[in-house]
């Protein structure tokens, strides 16, 4: 049986591992700094094992040696998003948060596939990567798919259609830069631009893209996490199955889409390997002009990331 690690007992953490076990994709291993925090929330996960049937190992600790040997490794622990705060905001706090605890999950499992969910999603990423030091292929972090899927439900409510007719995908970043695709989104088959005008899908992509801030500002303390874990757990589902499925994620450009040397949201092939592929759409050159711009935006961050050491 695999092995998932999921760094941070939150609700983001705690959630992506009930859906992990739930599904019986891997043996779970929860930590946390909170002592107490991620053993009384595996032994309730447990508890619940006989009523939703599964059978997959898991754990809860504080001690990163009982994380050896993880195939894959989730990065939730982080600072979450209070009201008015934007992701960026978020930067130096869990910089260092994401670097100490990248350290010592590749202490014990080296070769583990890393997905980083903490925010800044894009600049946490490339931080993972450096401090793993990886290669770059096994690491990416989850906002697309999320991204994406908001935009499908948004779509759907103002359609009056069922979620699962629509098919619509976001790249560039996660946050005010994210890039729709308007021309590449289709309900029940049909193009989506013939059924919504330019100002009303404006306005869904404007929604879509503070749909955490939105989360945020409902909940007044804490952030999103149902859609935010089943997208992680849509993620280590193609990793371990090798399914080979398409989806959006924080991946490693290296020239497509005339982009390099930045992690930045794009259409990757998940599998075994990692991202086994980073697809090329067909963008025009509006599409593609945002895209690139998204990857610039994330460079710079990244740099004022290197200089926080």
């Amino acid at each position: 049986m695999a092995k998932v690690t999921v760094v941070g007992a939150g609700f983001v953490g705690r959630t992506a591992a009930m859906r992990i076990a739930q599904r019986g994709l891997a043996d779970v291993c929860l930590i946390d700094i909170i002592e107490g925090w991620p053993q009384g929330i595996v032994l309730d996960l447990k508890h619940s094992a006989p009523v939703e049937r599964f059978e997959v190992e898991i754990v809860g600790t504080n001690d990163y040696k009982e994380t050896a040997n993880s195939d894959v490794t989730v990065i939730t622990a982080g600072f979450p998003r209070q009201p008015g705060m934007s992701r960026m905001d978020l930067l130096g706090k869990n910089a260092e948060i994401v670097r100490s605890a990248v350290e010592q999950v590749t202490e014990h499992s080296p070769n583990t596939m890393m997905i980083t969910v903490t925010n800044p999603l894009d600049e946490m990423t490339f931080l993972a990567a450096e401090v793993s030091g990886s290669p770059r292929e096994r690491v990416m972090g989850m906002a697309g798919v999320l991204d994406s899927a908001r935009l499908v439900h948004y779509i759907a409510e103002e359609l009056k259609v069922s979620p699962l007719s629509v098919e619509a995908m976001t790249l560039g970043s996660h946050g005010e830069q994210m890039v729709p695709l308007p021309r590449h989104a289709k309900v029940d088959g049909k193009p989506l631009t013939d059924l919504a005008d330019a100002e009303t899908l404006n306005r869904l992509y404007e929604r879509t893209a503070n749909a955490g801030a939105e989360v945020v500002s409902l909940l007044q303390k804490g952030s999103a996490f149902y859609a935010p874990s089943a997208s992680v757990a849509k993620m280590v589902n193609a990793i371990l199955g090798d399914t080979k499925e398409v989806m959006p994620v924080c991946a490693w450009v290296s020239g497509e889409y005339g982009i390099s040397d930045v992690f930045v949201g794009v259409p990757a092939r998940l599998g075994r390997a990692g991202v086994e592929e980073v697809v090329e759409m067909d963008l025009n050159e509006d599409e593609l002009n945002q895209l690139r711009e998204a990857a610039e935006a994330i460079k710079a961050k990244c740099a004022e990331l290197e200089k926080l050491g």
